[in-house]
């Protein structure tokens, strides 16, 4: 029998591409394995950034309502467990592999990319452990993304940038077509910002999707630290902010917020598996919302360290996510050292298909001193190459062999009131975590 190990070294070499965006394979499996359909709702998450913030958001709300909830996410920073989740618990070894010996079985002669394995391992865990709804990431785009298999009872779209245009389009409105895909005939799709491509909106219209709109079909309101929701028909006042740090965490939990709404106004029209959620999802109030902000949890998303040297861990992997980072680091006062003021220092690696001057330029303004990182893999590179990507002034930046070796020289450099920032990508900030010795 294979170790976990082996099969995920097995899965990166059975399919000739890392991505492959086409559905007939993967679904095709999903059919010998009998969930290509499945009796519980699912709930798919989409967006350029945001969504691994709103299904946290999600899997805490759903969890304090009583819920058992199926979370699946990509990439993993440490462990490949933390893809799967089953009541806030992630996957155990065994299940995963007993999950991958029963795809290897159905699928035959048809090759699946390492995605597609980590979808339908999620869906069959999630079927044996009788989840009550699935939460689910979607990892590239998704018209054609492997989680698009299922039609989501909820689809869920945070935001809409440009990323990912060598599979999805060089445009706003071609990838915001892309990531529309995820919509279905009169089911709700939620959107997380009225900032949309013109093509998300058509979308709308051509699938027949029941729009549900940020800042019109539900707003948020910051009131001295607090803060109030006005959603479709639930109106919460005076809760706390996220555990999640970072102004933009209000809006990514109102967009969960709607979602659990909107599934529950969906009960009374749809299948069955939905209309016996109702009663749970009524418990919605000021109570179980206010008890989820305070669980929620997800690492590398303006993840704050403190101490002398304050470290900031976000993955900010493409432009908007980079400008949203910039804003945060504006708004939080850096910490007073005993001398100075402090000083910002990034840690940053960027994979090789990012748009790594865009995230520079975005943060140029923030960052004090940088510290460049090679990442290893197909797509990491040097980091003198990234350095020259980057295009910093001489002076003002120095070289890594790895994000470890990074991370050491920024603490040796840091004075108290200082602050740290690893960002550029999740292959940047697993191993900060890891180094740092906090997952």
């Amino acid at each position: 029998m294979r170790t976990l190990a082996e099969w995920l070294t097995l899965q990166e070499s059975v399919h000739p591409k890392s991505i492959d965006m086409d559905l007939s394979r993967v679904t095709a499996v999903a059919r010998a394995l009998g969930v290509a359909t499945v009796d519980f709702p699912v709930i798919t998450v989409g967006g350029t950034n945001g969504k691994g913030s709103i299904v946290a958001h999600l899997e805490a709300l759903l969890g304090c309502l009583g819920v058992l909830a199926g979370r699946f996410t990509s990439p993993h920073f440490v462990r490949y467990n933390e893809r799967i989740r089953v009541a806030g618990q992630e996957a155990a070894d065994e299940e995963l592999t007993g999950a991958f010996e029963r795809i290897e079985a159905a699928r035959g002669a048809t090759t699946l990319t390492f995605f597609e394995y980590n979808t339908l391992a999620a869906l069959l865990i999630f079927v044996r452990r009788r989840v009550d709804v699935a939460v689910l990431e979607v990892g590239l785009g998704g018209r054609l993304d492997a989680t698009n298999l299922l039609a989501a009872d909820i689809a869920v779209l945070a935001s809409v940038g440009l990323d990912h245009r060598d599979f999805l389009g060089e445009t706003l409105e071609e990838i915001g077509a892309e990531k529309a895909g995820i919509f279905r005939p009169g089911r709700p799709a939620v959107l997380g910002t009225p900032q949309m491509p013109a093509s998300v909106f058509r979308a709308l219209g051509t699938s027949g999707a029941r729009p549900v709109v940020a800042e019109r079909d539900f707003r948020w309101e910051l009131c001295d630290g607090r803060w109030n929701y006005q959603g479709l028909s639930v109106s919460l006042r005076d809760l706390p902010p996220s555990a999640l740090a970072g102004v933009i965490q209000y809006r990514n939990a109102a967009t969960a917020l709607a979602a659990v709404e909107a599934l529950r106004a969906a009960g009374g029209e749809a299948r069955p598996a939905v209309r016996s959620l109702a009663a749970r999802l009524a418990r919605l109030d000021e109570q179980s919302a206010a008890a989820a902000l305070a669980r929620v949890e997800l690492a590398g998303r303006f993840q704050v360290v403190p101490g002398e040297v304050e470290w900031i861990l976000d993955i900010a992997h493409n432009e908007p996510a980079a400008r949203v980072l910039a804003e945060e680091l504006r708004a939080r006062p850096l910490p007073h050292g005993a001398a100075a003021p402090g000083r910002t220092s990034a840690v940053i690696g960027v994979l090789a298909d990012k748009d790594a001057p865009a995230i520079a330029a975005a943060l140029a303004a923030v960052i004090d001193h940088w510290i460049v990182c090679a990442l290893a893999g197909a797509r990491g590179t040097s980091a003198a190459q990234l350095a020259a990507r980057l295009a910093l002034a001489e002076g003002t930046f120095e070289l890594a062999d790895s994000v470890a070796a990074g991370c050491a020289l920024a603490r040796s450099a840091a004075r108290p009131g200082d602050r740290v920032v690893v960002c550029g990508s999740v292959y940047a900030v697993g191993p900060a975590l890891e180094w740092l010795r906090i997952y």
